[in-house]
């Protein structure tokens, strides 16, 4: 989108360039199993200003002091997690972009997330892609004034606290076969700690460990990447490890109640110009008499699972829970980032890291370029010029 670099970087793009890409972003990594896009998104002061301003606009209702009570029913009351904070670590707000009715190019929201993403990967992603297509080195994926030091260093504040990083543990369920998992890897070398399965947690009274070396490690905090929809119905996973709604002497970074709270419950909440007109279903009164601008998802699901995009009243009329969906109007993506055999339509998530006792603070980014009718992976496996990748702007 900054016309000088895309011109160039289509230019002298290769598919050897590509190839070699590919095959050092995993050097000493576990292979990546998503796809990642041939380019990086170059993204101009105007978006940039726009992207901030957006992001203002949401925190500005998170922070509202009623903001618990407005979404305590957010979180499904099989899986509220006691000992909750006073704010999520981790704010992950996606954009379409999208052009206005005056021609210009303008962020919508799509998703949110008080729960992490990629912070580790994606500044080891815009390194790469830096270096294998000799990009300028004054390119950086970091907001703020934030230059990769900087950054990790407030990683580390977040994650790790004042605590030793062998007592702060990365938890998911078979963390080292997700899918994310080189994420995973990139942050634990960063900050110093320890990747480990759920099924690897054990609990002792009131307290948590892993064993080592044949010994008991006492866990302080865990960076939580566990997502509960993932193994609901699963208490079974519980018996040798540690049920995580239980009241354990552990901080949670960020605590699981955020991963509701905030997300597309949130979003009917929300006005302004970088929001879509929003409603939970079973507020509606009538049907918009445009269905067919509209798009329907369910509250809890993730990676785009169950959403339906072309609307019938017939799929309406068969929801039995319309409390836990949201008609959401539409937004057209622009295909706005020239490949070499034309547009690509973009998507990007603006991530914010929030230590306690400060303010939250937007950090880096997330790209996601596609030609399906929908941004996930998934939906774009026959393509090219299609997947993850990141944001640069000038510094």
């Amino acid at each position: 989108m900054i016309e000088k670099y895309r011109t160039a970087f289509n230019a002298g793009f290769s598919e050897q360039k590509y190839e070699d890409f590919l095959g050092k972003i995993t050097l000493g990594y576990p292979e990546i199993t998503f796809r990642l896009a041939e380019s990086p998104v170059f993204i101009p002061e105007e978006l940039k200003q726009q992207l901030i301003a957006a992001g203002d606009q949401i925190i500005s209702t998170i922070k509202r002091s009623d903001f618990k009570e407005i979404t305590k029913n957010a979180i499904p009351k099989d899986w509220i997690v006691p000992n909750e904070n006073d704010h999520p670590h981790f704010l992950t707000f996606d954009f379409g972009i999208c052009r206005d009715e005056h021609g210009e190019i303008k962020p919508m929201l799509i998703e949110m997330q008080g729960f992490p993403s990629l912070y580790g990967f994606q500044a080891h992603l815009a390194n790469t892609y830096k270096e294998c297509f000799n990009l300028n080195p004054q390119l950086s994926p970091f907001f703020n004034g934030l230059n990769e030091e900087s950054y990790f260093n407030l990683l580390k504040k977040v994650i790790v606290g004042q605590h030793h990083p062998h007592q702060v543990i990365l938890m998911d369920v078979d963390a080292l076969n997700q899918k994310t998992v080189i994420d995973f890897h990139v942050t634990a070398n960063k900050l110093g700690i320890k990747i480990l399965p759920l099924e690897e947690v054990k609990k002792e009274g009131s307290k948590l460990y892993y064993m080592e070396d044949d010994k008991k490690v006492l866990i302080k905090r865990i960076y939580n990447r566990l997502i509960f929809d993932e193994i609901a119905g699963q208490n079974s996973m519980f018996e040798h490890s540690f049920d995580p709604r239980e009241d354990v002497e552990v901080e949670w970074i960020t605590h699981p109640n955020w991963f509701y709270r905030i997300s597309k419950y949130t979003m009917p909440m929300l006005t302004g110009e970088f929001v879509p007109e929003t409603r939970f279903l079973n507020e509606l009164t009538e049907l918009p008499s445009d269905l067919e601008n509209y798009v329907l998802k369910p509250l809890f699901s993730f990676a785009g699972m169950g959403v339906i995009i072309d609307v019938k009243e017939s799929d309406i009329r068969e929801i039995k829970d319309p409390e836990n969906w949201i008609l959401q109007r539409k937004v057209t993506y622009e295909p706005i980032v020239k490949a070499p055999d034309g547009g690509v339509k973009v998507e990007l998530r603006l991530m914010y890291l929030w230590p306690d006792g400060e303010e939250p603070q937007l950090c880096i980014n997330l790209a996601r370029l596609s030609r399906g009718k929908m941004i996930g992976v998934r939906y774009n496996a026959d393509f090219d010029w299609v997947g993850g990748t990141v944001g640069l702007m000038e510094s």
